[in-house]
């Protein structure tokens, strides 16, 4: 299929084209997908976000693709970006948790799936009694987010559900991400990783592509390209094994296993952080007993907890910093968070009980200590 040239002046490849007329045309909702790849896996999710999402109109849901509950904490008043917003559910589960001060931006490429979303807006900015609309729908690329008249250094998150597997270039998507991110902004993102880099056969056959699985990275790739582009590490936060059950996708796939991982990663101003102690206040919106980071670090409030380096980095200048206080290294710490190992493959991190809670990662939990 001939690539095409958008309105903004991006090459529209063949790949996005085949991917506009999947989830555009083949796929009405999500009962037609042919895997459980770009379902969102069971989990226990925080009773505010549960009646959240029941607030979105049922349509909206019903055409949702995602590999993954995205949902990053102490959002009030943020300014958030939503790579490849689809139908909307997302973005209007996340705009009644910005508030009326904050402001939600969906990008996606497929009108379809946008005119779903536009549909719904004076519906969703009624229910939940805000008096003028803090969503916007932008019809663009992830790969060209400037190109689509996104502002630089103007969002402190941007999170993904499921989507930068579907496109060709995921540096420039990384790179482009990294460029709109205030100094001290997350990309907190769902998507599918496989346990190696996968042949010209998987990659280039339509339905696995369109299924979120013949895209997929292999997870150490990401923590290169997070380099090269000049990301924080990424930081695991919770790891979970796709399954298959096509015979004759399963069979193309062999023996490559997928995982449906979320990440989160930082733009960090130039310089480390030396390790220290944080204390968590207890001050964010459902998160007054504890704060899950992630596979590593789970913050009891009141508790003193020593962190390494780039987590002290991030504490310090990101949206969390008024949320902690900091303390220099030494002295009597949680015992869980001070000393162990770092978990960094999602294929090990799977295996463990607590990786598919939702911040219920304490003392106790196998995912956190070792």
């Amino acid at each position: 299929m001939a690539a095409e040239k958008s309105a903004a002046g991006f090459v529209d490849t063949s790949v996005h084209v085949e991917v506009k007329d999947y989830y555009g045309n083949m796929l009405k909702n999500s009962s037609d997908l042919k895997t459980n790849a770009c379902l969102a896996p069971a989990q226990s999710v925080p009773a505010f976000i549960r009646q959240a999402l029941q607030k979105v109109h049922p349509e909206v849901t019903a055409r949702f693709y995602g590999c993954g509950l995205v949902v990053p904490e102490c959002l009030e008043s943020c300014k958030i970006l939503d790579l490849g917003s689809g139908s909307g559910r997302d973005c209007y589960m996340l705009s009644q948790l910005v508030g009326q001060t904050g402001h939600v931006t969906g990008i996606d490429m497929t009108e379809d799936q946008l005119a779903v979303a536009r549909a719904y807006m004076d519906y969703h900015m009624q229910e939940f009694g805000y008096k003028k609309p803090n969503v916007s729908f932008v019809q663009g690329y992830i790969e060209a987010l400037r190109e689509a008249g996104l502002i630089e250094n103007a969002f402190d998150i941007i999170i993904s559900n499921c989507v930068v597997n579907l496109s060709p270039d995921k540096k420039r998507v990384l790179t482009e991400a990294f460029s709109i991110l205030k100094e001290g902004g997350e990309l907190y993102f769902s998507d599918i990783y496989s346990s190696g880099r996968l042949p010209e056969e998987i990659k280039s056959h339509k339905i696995l592509w369109g299924e979120c699985l013949g895209g997929a990275l292999w997870w150490k790739d990401l923590l290169q390209l997070a380099e090269d582009v000049g990301f924080s590490p990424p930081r695991l936060v919770t790891a979970s094994i796709i399954t298959v059950d096509n015979k004759e996708l399963q069979d193309v796939l062999g023996d490559f296993k997928f995982a449906s991982v979320t990440y989160r990663m930082f733009k960090m101003p130039k310089g480390g952080a030396e390790s220290c102690q944080v204390v968590y206040e207890g001050n964010m919106r459902g998160l007054e007993d504890s704060f899950y980071f992630d596979c590593q670090y789970s913050f009891k409030a009141g508790q003193v907890v020593q962190v390494d380096g780039d987590v002290a980095n991030i504490l310090k200048h990101s949206r969390f910093a008024d949320e902690f206080t900091f303390r220099p290294a030494g002295g009597a710490t949680e015992p869980c968070a001070a000393k162990f190992k770092t978990i960094v493959d999602p294929f090990e991190l799977s295996q463990r009980p607590a990786s598919a809670s939702w911040g219920r990662c304490n003392t106790q939990s196998a995912a956190c200590c070792k």
